[in-house]
């Protein structure tokens, strides 16, 4: 994120205090959690993507949520 974000200082500092709550399937990694997303009450408020391109992992999707906070990381070379 820093490499290819660096602007994004909100999103690095977020990243930095995460830790995965659950994974729900191999490519998904979820931070926040995912029931009932976007609905009243739900802390799964979508707001964008971030496209990061990694020389292992290939492309990761992360999800933004409102607020700035990283709701979770989606691996594409994993999604079949």
């Amino acid at each position: 994120m820093k490499e290819q974000y660096p602007e994004r200082i909100d999103l690095i500092e977020d990243l930095n205090k995460q830790s995965i709550r659950g994974w729900v399937k191999q490519p998904y990694v979820y931070f926040i959690s995912a029931e009932r997303p976007n609905q009243p009450g739900s802390p799964w408020q979508f707001d964008e993507n971030i496209v990061l391109e990694h020389e292992t992992e290939g492309t990761i999707v992360v999800d933004i949520l409102k607020g700035g906070r990283v709701g979770g990381l989606e691996f594409l070379k994993h999604v079949h």
